[in-house]
């Protein structure tokens, strides 16, 4: 039997274990350089800022697992780019496809969301000073 690889690890279809890239740093880079802008841009707009700037925290933690960090990753990049299924100008509709691909990775790493995660995104949404260093 072959031995298997290193790394973090997910089921895949048939319940055999695949490996999960860690989020490279293009991946990561590409978040952090357009999530604070679009998030100035559209929070007022938008029903799930809290959630998204949790998001945010938890993907850009180094103590959170690769694969959630890739999953909440690939979520906001959806959320920055502006090649949308549902343009963002659309007033109403705009960011429901946003919040349905958020809401989906988020029902799937909620646990990995911290308590530490939402509550520097509520202390960046109300103006504070996030805890633990927060970067933007």
């Amino acid at each position: 039997m072959a031995k298997a690889a290193e790394g973090p690890y997910m089921k895949g279809m048939r319940g055999l274990p695949i490996r999960v890239p860690a989020p490279g740093p293009d991946d990561e880079r590409l978040v952090r350089s357009g999530f604070w802008a679009k998030m100035r841009r559209t929070a007022k707009r938008t029903s799930f800022a809290r959630e998204a700037v949790a998001a945010y925290y938890c993907a850009t933690d180094p103590a959170t697992p690769a694969r959630v960090r890739l999953m909440l990753l690939a979520a906001l990049a959806y959320f920055i780019v502006p090649a949308d299924a549902i343009p963002d100008i659309i007033a109403g509709l705009g960011f429901t496809d946003d919040a349905a691909v958020l809401f989906a990775v988020w029902r799937s790493v909620g646990p990995e969301i911290k308590d530490r995660h939402r509550e520097r995104a509520q202390a960046k949404l109300e103006g504070r000073h996030p805890p633990e260093n927060a970067e933007a």
